[in-house]
């Protein structure tokens, strides 16, 4: 079965939904398990692609729209409209790897900051599909980047949280304007 969210990957000039930044509080709650997968959840899927592409993002998890709910749209091809986007509703990681791997990366929360971060390679996640079926998946690369960073979201844990080198750290956020003391640092 395909999937019954169909969104066109191009930048609306009204997207539907509002990002929020770091230094907003939403962005620091835990999110809540979804208890049923319905036409609400889809619709919300739905909005957050639509406002993820319009950002030009690979990735969007709802805290980061104010929503409070365990629910991360991702899609590492948005250029390629026959690729169709991850929609992961209640995901857990089942699976780390072992080895690790540096990688820069970015935030629609945190617009402008890029800072590598350390993360394990590759990944299992189990999750519900939009259909509200399980599946699990076995991710590498950018996708299992991807997934962790959106991952992080629903635990009220952003990227910058986890970069070891402050000097840039604080270098990077002075730039685009975002100040140092909202970031909460993890030490893993």
């Amino acid at each position: 079965m395909t999937s019954v969210i169909a969104v066109d990957k191009q930048k609306l000039e009204n997207p539907p939904l509002e990002l929020h930044f770091l230094g907003d509080r939403v962005l620091r709650q835990q999110a809540k398990r979804i208890s049923k997968v319905d036409d609400s959840v889809r619709n919300l899927a739905k909005e957050m692609l639509q406002t993820m592409y319009s950002s030009n993002g690979i990735g969007l998890a709802a805290p980061q729209v104010a929503i409070n709910k365990q629910l991360i749209v991702i899609d590492c091809q948005p250029d390629e409209p026959a690729n169709p986007p991850l929609i992961l509703i209640n995901p857990q990681i089942k699976a780390y790897s072992s080895d690790m791997c540096h990688s820069e990366e970015g935030c629609l929360s945190i617009p402008g900051v890029y800072i590598d971060v350390v993360r394990p390679s590759s990944i299992e996640v189990a999750y519900k599909d939009e259909n509200g079926r399980p599946r699990k998946l076995k991710a590498s690369g950018l996708l299992s980047r991807a997934i962790q960073h959106e991952m992080d979201h629903l635990h009220g844990v952003l990227f910058v949280d986890r970069v070891d080198n402050e000097l840039i750290l604080t270098e990077e956020l002075k730039k685009q304007g975002f100040s140092r003391s909202a970031v909460k640092s993890i030490k893993d």
